[in-house]
């Protein structure tokens, strides 16, 4: 496939976006059924970083960088960087100033399937940021990749526009013609999560909330006493 950089991409409805942000990742993950979820060597490089907006992909060459620097002309406000190389790398291939960078064209975070730099200065910033790596080692800007194409990043498949939702938890892609109805089985899955937690909080057990003791009895469990 050649090398190209699409600028112009069809996003998420905003309002979507917005409504899932209300969200944490294993809440939009479970309403999702389970789909979605990136690979958990995914870290945030701070605890509290969070992060939910429209993805802007970018395929990398492993140690080299310089579509990173591409795809920051074509980022909107609102958008999170999907970063994602053809072979496996954990080179430093974002770091400060291209953090700098995608702040100033409006970018939210940065996903990267590889390593990450000057996390220090990124932490300090506020740049949420999850990486498979932390290197000081540096890269080149030498290989042509693509920007804002569908891409594989920590095992999950992400197109330009979807919506991307990061927190301590992980990393989780909603694809932008599901936000709607994924936003509303989150909704619907937090009220019945704040029902339970009640429910425990009383002294009930989660055998006799969720059924489990015919569960035990269809696997044979039995009660015994000394």
């Amino acid at each position: 496939m050649s090398s190209v950089i699409v600028t112009h991409i069809e996003r998420a409805n905003a309002n979507d976006v917005q409504a899932l942000s209300a969200f944490g990742v294993a809440t939009v993950h479970e309403a999702m059924g389970r789909r979605g979820l990136m690979n958990p060597y995914l870290r945030p490089i701070y605890d509290d970083a969070k992060v939910c907006g429209t993805a802007v992909t970018v395929s990398c060459h492993p140690g080299d960088n310089l579509m990173i620097h591409a795809a920051m002309e074509v980022c909107r406000p609102g958008d999170v960087l999907v970063v994602t190389v053809t072979s496996a790398s954990t080179d430093g291939m974002f770091g400060e100033l291209l953090g700098v960078s995608a702040r100033a064209q409006g970018a939210q975070g940065l996903i990267i399937d590889a390593g990450v730099r000057d996390t220090v200065e990124l932490t300090e910033m506020r740049f949420p940021v999850w990486a498979k790596a932390i290197s000081a080692k540096g890269t080149v800007k030498a290989t042509a990749g693509s920007v804002n194409i569908p891409v594989v990043c920590a095992g999950c498949i992400v197109n330009p526009g979807d919506i991307i939702v990061g927190d301590r938890d992980g990393v989780v892609v909603v694809p932008k013609a599901e936000a709607a109805q994924v936003a509303l089985a989150a909704q619907a899955r937090t009220d019945k999560e704040a029902n339970v937690r009640n429910r425990l909080a009383q002294g009930e057990l989660g055998l006799d909330i969720y059924g489990l003791r015919e569960k035990l009895k269809a696997l044979s469990v039995t009660y015994v006493s000394n």
